[in-house]
This record gives structure tokens, C-alpha cells and sequence, in this order.
């Protein structure tokens, strides 16, 4: 699967400007709330026609502006789910999942319905109404319906953002669930740096209306410019293997590189590949090795940079074997432990705080 995008449009004060190449699996569209993600998934979905510009998916032309070429939405065959479920309240869960299953080509339609319900976990919920269901099972419900319609594409726009914390953490694994057993290539709209990096394979950064970067996940949430956008999540993104799982503790061991990092949560295959986000705040740092602590995770590293922002505090960039990790911790601290680039530290990281994606 390959998308082509290239989009010229005003709307307004604002213009979009953008073009990148999508491949198949998981590519977020990540950026501040109006800096053109929303606009891209319109033009893609058949929702705008831009002032310029080509959209080509798989060799299909479905936009060239120059040879007026606009192929309506109904005939792309993709599907969009949008921050609020948009069920219909009149139709049962049953119904609305039958909705979407009477807009796919009948040679085409899935036969794998009850695939897809056991893949949400919305079996219990076939005969409720929209107003009988929480914020989360609404989202899954919509999912469903959009999978049924056997799109060749799935557009996720902001799907979480109406959700609170509590829902989103419901929700998440079965996002991973759908992008790891079905087919279908996503292109998810976030400006959550943590569901990025729980959820895409690649990662177009927006900025108002250019596109600012593109690479893979952790290559790109790495980048101090992407840290600085949400200081609450910024940190890190590991990517590593599994190495062991201990059932017992609940812990599983993730190399990466030359090091090791334990996390703990439910069992992981081993030799599965993960990710993990390090939230910058949760570590915390020493310059000679600790002893007799809980946590688990103590890695070395040399201290790359360090920047004060107007709170007084400091965001530490340590180089762990050439893996990048990110502290948060008071001005100081920072002064105390005498720290500056090439100071040799130890970051330590509650066990407790992780978990592999």
C-alpha cells in the first residue's frame, strides 16, 4: 500500500501546504490542533476537493487538480472515524455494525464479522442503543462499523481526544489489537506524543500546515523539537526486543542495544519486538552507581545537554549507549549534581512506570 499526498489549500487565514508518502501499518499524522492534520484527512477522505494538488493511493489517481480529476468519497472505498463515535441513536449496536457492512461491494463484504466484534470485545453490547454505552465501547462500536465496510483504507481522526484517561487506557489495546491482526493500513490524526508512540509505525509531523519532519516513530518522537510540544509527555521512545518474561513478577526483560530495561504488566511473548515511552519526569538521575534501591532500572549514560526553561527547571538529554533518554528534574538538582554535557550519570526509572507497547 502506498499513498501519495500532495496538497495545495486555503481556507481562510490558513494554508495548507503539505505533500508526504504513506506506506502500509500505522502512519499518525502528529501536530498541534490546527496545524492541517484534520484538512489532510479531509482531502484524503473526499470531504474537500483542495485548490491544488494529486492524491494517489495504490496507482489509483483519486485527486490531480490539474487534470480535474476528483474522484467522489463514496467510490474510494475509505472509511473514517472521527473524535465523537456518530452512531446513529435509533439503531442497536447490531444495526449500525450492519450499516457499515451494507456499504462494502457485496463480492467484497467481510465475512469475518464475528472476527471483528470478538477484536473490539463489543459481543455483550449487539443489543444496546448508542445512549446505553460509554464513551469507549461508542468509539469500538464505530471501529466496527468502519471495518465492516471493507475499506481499502482507515482514517482515524483525533479518535481518542473526546475520551478521558480512563476510556483512552480501554481503548488503546484494542487500536493495537486492530493494527497488528488486520490488514488494513491507518492513517491516525494525534497530537498525543504517548499514543504515537504506542500506536505508529511512521510519523508525519505538521506544523502550521508544512510538514515539519517525517520518519519512523522513535526516530522521530526523539527529536527535542517533538519533545517540547507537550511537556507532560515529553520523554523518550525505546525500541527493543523481549528478551524473558518472569510470570511470577509480572516482569518482562526488553533488550535493546547493549543494555537491558525491565517493565512490568501482563505477559509479552518473548522475541516480541516493543516500544516503550519514558516519560522524563519519572526519571531521575545520580552521578555515581546507586545501591539498595526498588527500582529496577539503573542505566548509564553521558549527559548530551541540558536546558532551563522559566520554571526553573531542567530537561537533562543522556545518551544511554547511544540510545537517547530524557530527564526532567529542578534547576537545582541539576546545579547540585554539578551536571553539564559529558558528565557521566546513572538514570534511574521506577519499573513500575513502564510499560512495552
Amino acid at each position: 500500500m502506498t499513498l501519495k499526498f500532495e496538497s495545495r489549500h486555503r481556507l481562510g487565514a490558513f494554508e495548507l501546504d503539505a505533500a508526504f508518502t504513506s506506506e502500509r501499518g500505522v502512519t499518525a499524522l502528529f501536530g498541534r490542533s490546527g496545524s492541517g492534520k484534520t484538512s489532510i484527512i479531509r482531502i484524503i477522505a473526499g470531504l474537500t476537493s483542495p485548490d491544488q494538488g494529486k492524491v494517489v493511493f495504490d496507482g489509483d489517481v483519486l485527486v490531480d487538480t490539474q487534470r480535474r480529476i476528483f474522484v467522489p468519497k463514496h467510490k474510494r472505498r475509505f472509511a473514517t472515524v472521527f473524535q465523537e463515535g456518530r452512531l446513529f441513536p435509533h439503531l442497536t449496536v447490531q444495526q449500525n455494525l450492519n450499516y457499515g457492512r451494507w456499504f462494502a461491494p457485496k463480492p467484497e463484504r467481510s465475512n469475518n464479522v464475528s472476527n471483528i466484534i470478538d477484536l473490539l470485545g463489543i459481543g455483550s453490547l449487539l443489543n444496546r442503543r448508542p445512549e446505553k454505552l460509554s464513551g469507549g465501547e461508542k468509539q469500538r462500536v464505530a471501529i466496527g462499523r468502519a471495518l465492516l465496510s471493507s475499506p481499502r483504507l482507515l482514517l482515524m481522526d483525533e479518535p481518542l481526544a473526546a475520551l478521558d484517561d480512563t476510556r483512552k487506557t480501554e481503548i488503546l489495546p484494542y487500536l493495537e489489537a486492530l493494527r497488528d491482526e488486520m490488514n488494513i493500513p491507518i492513517l491516525y490524526v494525534s497530537h498525543s506524543v504517548a499514543e504515537v508512540a504506542r500506536l505508529a509505525d511512521r510519523v508525519v509531523v505538521m506544523s502550521e500546515g508544512k510538514v515539519a519532519m517525517v520518519g519512523a516513530a522513535a526516530d522521530v518522537l526523539n527529536q527535542s523539537s517533538i519533545l517540547s510540544e507537550d511537556r507532560r509527555e515529553a520523554g523518550s521512545v525505546i525500541e527493543g526486543r523481549v528478551v524473558h518474561y518472569d510470570a511470577p513478577h509480572h516482569l518482562a526483560t526488553i533488550g535493546f542495544k547493549s543494555s537491558y530495561i525491565y517493565v512490568s504488566g501482563t505477559q509479552v511473548a518473548e522475541g516480541k519486538p516493543v516500544r516503550i515511552h519514558i516519560l522524563a519526569k519519572d526519571v531521575m538521575l545520580s552521578t555515581v552507581r546507586p545501591e539498595q534501591l526498588s527500582a529496577l532500572n539503573i542505566l548509564e549514560g553521558i549527559v548530551s545537554a541540558i536546558s532551563v526553561d522559566e520554571a526553573r527547571v531542567a530537561d537533562v538529554s543522556i545518551a544511554c549507549e547511544g540510545t537517547p533518554l530524557l530527564a526532567r528534574i529542578t534547576q537545582l538538582s541539576a546545579e547540585r549534581l554539578g551536571l553539564a554535557p559529558g558528565t557521566r550519570v546513572f538514570a534511574i526509572i521506577k519499573t513500575v512506570a513502564l510499560e512495552p507497547y
